[in-house]
């Protein structure tokens, strides 16, 4: 949920103000994103229906105590990933690039460390 600010210049004038300057007001305005408000809105409902052990006092059986596990770590999994904020395509191809770079930057570096080192010792064992 976002808020903005929005100011306004107007030319109404309050009584003891004789100037011909504006005044500015500001008016807050809340823009809502419905696709959150509706999954919000959804995820209370689910929330609602599930029976947790915290509101009942009831433990499970002992057999079903890891599948109701699973089941919590799935749910609560599922809830996170929704919040995720993934990036664009734009964003993606530039990550790739990124990491293809450093990865080429780092076999080169390791390269030339085993060069160097593989001509060390062929220098101190007198193979070259």
């Amino acid at each position: 949920m976002a808020k903005i600010t929005r100011i306004k210049a107007s030319n109404s004038r309050k009584k003891e103000n004789t100037e011909d300057t504006p005044t500015i007001t500001r008016k807050k305005v809340v823009v809502k994103d419905k696709k959150t408000a509706r999954a919000k809105q959804k995820e209370l409902k689910k929330v609602e229906k599930t029976v947790d052990t915290k509101t009942t006092g009831k433990k499970p059986f002992i057999l079903f105590r890891p599948f109701v596990a699973l089941g919590r770590y799935l749910r609560d999994s599922w809830r996170e990933i929704r919040q995720v904020r993934w990036p664009n395509r734009k964003a993606t191809w530039k990550m790739v690039l990124a990491v293809l770079v450093y990865t080429a930057l780092f076999v080169l570096f390791i390269s030339l460390l085993d060069l160097f080192f593989t001509w060390l010792f062929n220098l101190i064992l007198g193979k070259a």
